[in-house]
């Protein structure tokens, strides 16, 4: 591998991690009653939670619900984050990256 190709690689990787982080990443819960969106950056961005879905008492559900609407988006990040490296660099290892 040349250091052009290298050089090539790094900027395909720097436009593609852009693309990431400027990517939503929706995770739902209960049938769409808890969605979550995060950005690439992993941050949180909007919950919204269908209040005709639970009541007072559904509290302890509703976290659960929550809690799944996240993980949910983060291995939706996570996934796009891992196609993206591994469509930049052929699928070749590069230590410390991601």
């Amino acid at each position: 591998m040349s250091m052009r190709d290298i050089q090539k690689m790094q900027q395909r990787l720097l436009k593609m991690q852009e693309e990431l982080e400027a990517s939503n990443f929706v995770g739902t819960a209960g049938g769409g009653a808890v969605t979550i969106t995060m950005s690439g950056k992993f941050e949180v961005t909007d919950v919204k939670i269908d209040p005709e879905a639970f009541n007072a008492e559904d509290i302890a559900e509703l976290e659960v619900m929550v809690l799944a609407a996240a993980k949910d988006a983060f291995n939706k990040a996570t996934e796009a984050q891992q196609r993206m490296m591994g469509s930049a660099t052929g699928g070749l290892k590069i230590p410390g990256m991601f």
